[in-house]
């Protein structure tokens, strides 16, 4: 495998949209990057898993792994650890539920497309969304 394995990141994160095809991005604290939310696959965990964990801690979102659409695999620099790339199991989610930014998460945005641009946008979310809209 190329690269050097401690490099790089596995993570879960869910594309998440409301019926009018707006985007929820994240920041985290002390960043200044909006992104997906999601995080890190643990031990034993897989990446739905992960996701339907990552959106609890960080939206305080109940999700089931049925209401999630793979999206497949994306690789992407990581926006806030410089050398480490980022392996992502994308998932979309279309919600109309109100969300609150917990744990490491400072800010929740329901933004358009256009609006998103505007934005310090992390790699991933900068790639996937140049891509899909």
């Amino acid at each position: 495998m190329p690269g050097n394995a401690a490099n790089v990141l596995k993570i879960a994160a869910a594309v998440v949209s409301d019926p009018d095809g707006r985007l929820l991005l994240v920041r985290k604290h002390n960043t200044s990057f909006y992104m997906q939310p999601g995080g890190k696959i643990d031990e034993g965990e897989t990446a739905l898993e992960a996701v339907c964990r990552e959106l609890q801690e960080e939206l305080g979102l109940h999700v089931s792994e049925d209401q999630l659409i793979p999206l497949g695999m994306h690789s992407a620099p990581a926006a806030n650890e410089p050398g480490v790339t980022l392996e992502a199991d994308l998932f979309g989610l279309v919600i109309d539920v109100s969300v609150k930014a917990a744990a490491e998460i400072a800010e929740a945005i329901w933004v358009t497309r256009e609006e998103a641009w505007q934005l310090p946008l992390a790699p991933l979310t900068k790639e996937y969304i140049a891509v899909n809209h």
